[in-house]
């Protein structure tokens, strides 16, 4: 039996330079050569894999994987039958999707790489092993989230770039929602998430349309000069990175001016895109089945992210509606999140990066100033003169309209 350190970390030690000899025991993957599961199992490895063996050792809990060759017998990521019986380790790394990531560790930390990844690593080049890629359309969206995760340095091989449309176009319906969302959100949590829906665009029609839609869709140049509605969401993500923002933040910021290309494309204007995008943002979601968290944040910038832009502009009782509405009155994590995403709406322009975005500590204090009404002594006094209801709810709301309006005459706005 011969063991050899495989996958991620192998790839991210040449690409970083790490001494493969530091490496933790823990989250590695091996693969075995010249074993059974008898065999595993009489040693105390834990079998863990329904598809085919997969072990857990019974101290590190590293899995230890027996090497195998695929086939496709089916659609979609799923659609493979596993053969284990007498592979050899290069038939093993030839089943998998990219050449950087079919390397494998001896026992003596020699480098085992029949398909030339180091030199892809060099090169800074994502390409496929085999004509093996092409079974598995979840490869496509990997490609596009190492894309994520490496860089704008890194580029697909033209032979690879073709193989993915191909793959994308014959087998992306086949894709499960969950799969699509898990992928998805782990690009969100790199980098340079921006680049892994740079990638999948003109590969994507069935997944994130509503926002390929966007491309080629005109702003007024006075408000960005980036012009081109998508550019400006991709600049919007950059900005949110900047910014520190979560997956779901990001995921808001990606759906904001989903609405644009309807109004465009039906009525010549960008005019009302706000309530416009409601419904598109809640059929991509719907369609990714994202988080009802991820969905509700997104939703609530679609729709209030131009009034918070002309938050100074507004009267007491419409920023008043504009926290109710969006929840951040009684949450400060909500409105705080809320706000990153506008402050990436508004400086993700070209040449606007660097833009003061003073509304987020506005409203911020108007939230603050809301919830500091005594809401229970209001109450109170209400019920004292037998008022109950809408009319207790009525004097709560001109209460903090007119703490609005304190904050708002301190800004001296």
């Amino acid at each position: 039996m011969e063991k050899y350190l495989v996958g991620g970390r192998c790839r991210d030690v040449l690409i970083s330079r790490i001494d493969c000899t530091q490496l933790p025991e823990g989250d590695l993957d091996y693969v075995v050569v010249g074993s059974s599961p008898e065999e595993m199992i009489s040693l105390g490895y834990t079998q863990v894999g329904n598809s085919f063996p997969v072990f857990l050792h019974p101290e590190t809990k590293c899995e230890y994987a027996l090497a195998r060759k695929e086939q496709k017998d089916g659609v979609g990521y799923k659609g493979f039958s596993y053969q284990w019986e007498n592979v050899t380790l290069e038939e093993d790394l030839e089943r998998r999707d990219l050449t950087i990531n079919s390397m494998a560790w001896g026992p003596d930390f020699e480098i085992i790489d029949p398909f030339n990844g180091r030199a892809d690593i060099a090169n800074k080049t994502l390409r496929h092993t085999s004509d093996a890629f092409a079974d598995d359309p979840v490869r496509v969206l990997r490609i596009a989230r190492f894309l994520a995760k490496f860089g704008p340095e890194w580029t697909v091989a033209p032979e690879t770039y073709a193989l993915c449309q191909k793959v994308a176009w014959a087998e992306f319906k086949n894709l499960t929602a969950e799969r699509v969302f898990l992928e998805m959100n782990k690009a969100l949590s790199e980098p340079h998430p921006w680049l892994f829906f740079e990638f999948l665009y003109m590969l994507d029609y069935v997944w994130f349309k509503e926002l390929f839609d966007l491309k080629g869709i005109p702003q007024p140049t006075t408000h960005h000069p980036e012009n081109c509605t998508f550019d400006h969401v991709m600049l919007c993500l950059k900005q949110g990175v900047k910014f520190n923002a979560s997956p779901r933040e990001l995921y808001a910021i990606l759906c904001h001016d989903l609405g644009k290309s309807p109004c465009w494309k039906e009525q010549g204007n960008l005019h009302g895109h706000e309530d416009t995008g409601i419904p598109y943002v809640e059929e991509i979601s719907r369609r990714l089945k994202v988080p009802n968290d991820y969905k509700t944040l997104a939703v609530n910038v679609c729709k209030y992210h131009q009034r918070s832009h002309k938050a100074f502009e507004l009267r007491p009782n419409k920023i008043h509606n504009l926290l109710v509405g969006m929840g951040g009155i009684d949450n400060a994590e909500e409105l705080y999140s809320f706000s990153l995403c506008n402050r990436a709406d508004a400086t993700g322009r070209t040449g606007l990066e660097e833009k003061e975005y003073k509304q987020d500590s506005y409203l911020l204090g108007c939230a603050v100033a809301c919830n500091r009404v005594d809401t229970k002594k209001i109450s109170s006094a209400c019920l004292a003169k037998g008022q109950t209801g809408k009319i207790i709810g009525d004097a709560i709301r001109v209460a903090q309209i007119d703490a609005i309006r304190g904050v708002k005459n301190k800004w001296k706005i």
